[in-house]
């Protein structure tokens, strides 16, 4: 108890919690007390730090702070493009499922719309003509092909590393066969063509397939020796080499180039060194250009597609595919209404026949087979990028690259932007090898779309938007 002078006791005064000491600025913070100080020792007094000093302290720390790690505007797209953030469904295999029986459904209407002119008049000796010659040979060809489409659908990737090197020696046979007096058979300058019986066919459409599925095998198995180019290169590109050395004896370019492109998909799927890809690039279009050197054909059709050369009809076929994609307009001239079929563009049941599409439902038309692509390639990018097997994303990223990669060369070289190469349209152009094949190798990636693994974000990945 403290007195007073008086002698009187002065009574404690109690403070209210609610109010603090007043310091003064050159007063010290008391010592802390918690577990640990910045000495690390428990109970060590904190050190003082002047009020510049913090707000200097705290500038700092704001330009020092981790960015934001939101995603930017591309990485937004790539994620929605893979669809990997998302639960994982079967909207992959229903959509590759509906996109290529939606495109194979036009492509017979337009083979039935395109051909029967030429129908007719390859029919003018029987008794009527007929108008549904064309039509039905690719009718059965497409029953054949969505047949095995699902036969193929039902095999799982153990099976197709099994059947890899099986493939590959078949494709093999079937090309030798067409340098054999009597079976093999020469269209249009290109000995390609097998004819047994009744029955022909190309066998570079078999080998296309061939090679994505043997590709996929042999990169996976060497997946941990991809950055040694012996490992990458052998024996990929011997063994593609050697399909597309039978096919290059042949004289078809054209699908040379787009074998090309499934041996070098199969190469960036399977993560071997941009350097290795870029050298087979660089390899592959220098012999592309030496080849059109070599041959005056292919000669003369890049000089009519850069417009030098126009002389003995070069430029015929290029021009009336044009004028059938500019009368079409907005809507086009009707179904059947074509006026260009009419002996004007060759092949307009083949290579030309997005010329068809354009003259009789217009640009939506087209339009409308260019989205059907692009909802096939989504779907399969997708898919895709949910699995973890090599093997898989191989296959797919081959496949994927072989079909789109064909119907863009194919587009571009009706539009005017590659020259002539005969290049069919998968799924629409005539042609019952093609089309087999094609929906066969969509049945290989809807077996692997029926069971899609689930993706398990991690913490540091940016979500969905």
């Amino acid at each position: 108890m403290v007195t007073t002078p008086s002698g009187k006791p002065r009574k404690p005064v109690l403070r209210s919690k609610r109010q603090t000491p007043q310091t003064s600025p050159a007063s010290t913070p008391p010592a802390s007390t918690g577990p640990a100080s910045r000495t690390g020792k428990p109970g060590a007094a904190a050190p003082s730090v002047p009020a510049a000093a913090g707000k200097t302290r705290g500038r700092g720390a704001r330009k020092n702070a981790a960015p934001d790690k939101s995603p930017s505007l591309l990485e937004r797209g790539i994620i929605v493009l893979e669809g990997s953030r998302r639960k994982a469904t079967g909207s992959a295999y229903y959509t590759i499922l509906g996109a290529a029986l939606a495109l194979t459904a036009i492509g017979l209407m337009m083979v039935l719309s395109a051909s029967s002119v030429e129908s007719i008049a390859a029919s003018a000796g029987e008794s009527a003509g007929s108008t549904f010659g064309f039509f039905m040979k690719q009718a059965l060809f497409a029953a054949l092909g969505i047949l095995a489409m699902l036969v193929l659908s039902r095999l799982g990737p153990r099976t197709y590393r099994k059947l890899a090197w099986v493939a590959l020696a078949g494709a093999v046979i079937l090309l030798v066969l067409v340098f054999i007096p009597g079976i093999g058979k020469e269209v249009g300058g290109n000995r390609n063509w097998i004819e047994i019986g009744p029955l022909t066919g190309q066998p570079s459409e078999a080998a296309k397939l061939a090679m994505a599925v043997w590709f996929a095998s042999v990169l996976s198995t060497k997946q941990k020796l991809l950055t040694e180019w012996k490992h990458a290169l052998v024996p990929v590109v011997p063994g593609g080499g050697l399909l597309i050395g039978l096919v290059l004896l042949g004289r078809d370019l054209g699908t040379v180039i787009i074998m090309g492109l499934i041996m070098i998909a199969a190469l960036f799927f399977a993560g071997a060194p941009l350097r290795f890809v870029a050298a087979l690039v660089a390899a592959g279009g220098a012999g592309a250009v030496l080849m059109s050197m070599l041959s005056g054909n292919r000669t003369g059709r890049i000089s009519a597609w850069l417009g030098q050369d126009c002389g003995a009809g070069l430029c015929d076929q290029a021009n009336a595919g044009m004028y059938a994609l500019a009368s079409g307009g907005w809507f086009g001239v009707g179904i059947g209404q074509s006026r260009q079929k009419w002996s004007w563009i060759p092949e307009a049941h083949n290579d030309f026949i997005f010329a068809i599409i354009g003259e009789e439902f217009g640009l939506l038309g087209t339009l409308l087979i260019v989205l059907l692509f692009g909802v096939l390639a989504v779907a399969t990018i997708r898919m895709t990028m949910r699995h973890t097997d090599p093997f898989i994303r191989i296959v797919c990223g081959s496949i994927l690259v072989w079909i789109i990669g064909q119907a863009f060369v194919n587009i571009a070289m009706v539009t005017g932007l590659l020259p002539v190469i005969g290049v069919p349209l998968p799924f629409i152009s005539y042609g019952g090898s093609s089309l087999t094949f094609t929906l066969a190798a969509v049945g290989v990636l809807l077996s692997f779309a029926r069971k899609i693994p689930e993706h398990k974000i991690p913490e540091s990945e940016p979500s969905a938007p």
